[in-house]
């Protein structure tokens, strides 16, 4: 700012200009300097205190991600793995020969192939333990081969174990459920969205996933989603273009007419009460609790519809 100050001073002083004139010209070119830099430095801080926050955000969710992953994976079968993997890929020094100095190295107790075959699964155990193990700024072993699978190895041992101390301590024990094990035509249609984030958008795309298999397997596109499923699971007889679902063997019986009425009855409820607002309401985000629970009442319409037998106009 000084140097720029005096520069415009020095050409205010040739242009003939008087030296009050030339001094008030100066002291508003110093007053609009100092206006754009104070304008400059505040929208700086707002900025990185956005970011500070973003940031902040990110560590969140991913330490709620990797704590999520840790809690559905089986730790014992996990921990085990690990320490069989310490075994495999220990490593033995070797001096330098006689009368001679830095030819001494590490090298493997078992064929390198079985080390390298171990590590495979190793990897993926510490990528959902420890997701920073390949660029963590840990201590180099220096000549040591594979010295941060070990190192990543030993913390993930440590956490796990620490884990489960506390989870079989001060855990419910409750039973768990692994979005996984939902059925593929739900969990199929979200992984994507689900790992992004976006929960509120996976539930929509698996109550169109669902849809989208119903209007194929019943050979119907004039009617969708509530309107097709409650026709789908009417206990009427079957009328041409109005082929049913079939859960059971039709006796005559209470429980025939209930299961097949109560299929209906859930399949507008779900997409009344879930799918409907999704589509044509703007909302918060869902919470992944939230989301999880009503992925799994989508899953169970989508096995029943799966599991069904259609029984068509003869």
């Amino acid at each position: 700012m000084t140097s720029l100050g005096l520069g415009y001073g020095a050409a205010l002083s040739s242009d003939g200009a008087t030296p009050a004139l030339r001094s008030g010209r100066l002291r508003l070119f110093q007053h609009l300097w100092l206006s754009v830099a104070a304008r400059l430095t505040l929208q700086w801080r707002r900025l990185s205190a956005r970011l500070a926050v973003l940031d902040q955000a990110g560590a969140d969710v991913g330490g709620m991600r990797q704590h999520q992953d840790m809690t559905q994976m089986n730790r014992e079968w996990a921990i085990g793995k690990l320490k069989s993997f310490l075994v495999t890929a220990a490593i033995s020094y070797v001096p330098s020969p006689p009368n001679s100095v830095g030819f001494s190295y590490y090298k493997f107790n078992n064929p390198k192939p079985e080390v390298q075959a171990a590590a495979q699964i190793v990897e993926r155990i510490l990528d959902r333990v420890i997701p920073d193990w390949r660029t963590a700024d840990w201590e180099e072993a220096k000549k040591q081969p594979m010295w941060r699978h070990r190192e990543a190895a030993n913390r993930a041992v440590a956490l796990l174990e620490a884990e489960q101390e506390l989870q079989g301590n001060l855990g419910s024990g409750a039973p768990q459920l692994d979005a996984a094990t939902l059925h593929p035509w739900v969990w199929g249609s979200v992984a994507g969205l689900w790992s992004s984030g976006h929960f509120r958008e996976a539930v929509g795309a698996a109550a169109r996933a669902i849809n989208a298999q119903a209007q194929a397997k019943l050979a119907r596109r004039d009617a969708s989603e509530a309107k097709l499923l409650s026709d789908a699971f009417s206990t009427n007889a079957p009328t041409t273009g109005h082929p049913r679902l079939r859960l059971s063997v039709d006796d005559g019986g209470d429980t025939f007419k209930n299961r097949h009425d109560g299929a209906g009855n859930f399949a507008r409820g779900v997409y009344s009460a879930i799918r409907n607002p999704i589509a044509h309401e703007e909302g918060d985000e869902l919470e992944e609790h939230e989301a999880l629970e009503q992925l799994a009442a989508f899953s169970i319409l989508a096995r029943w519809v799966d599991a069904a037998t259609v029984d068509t106009a003869t």
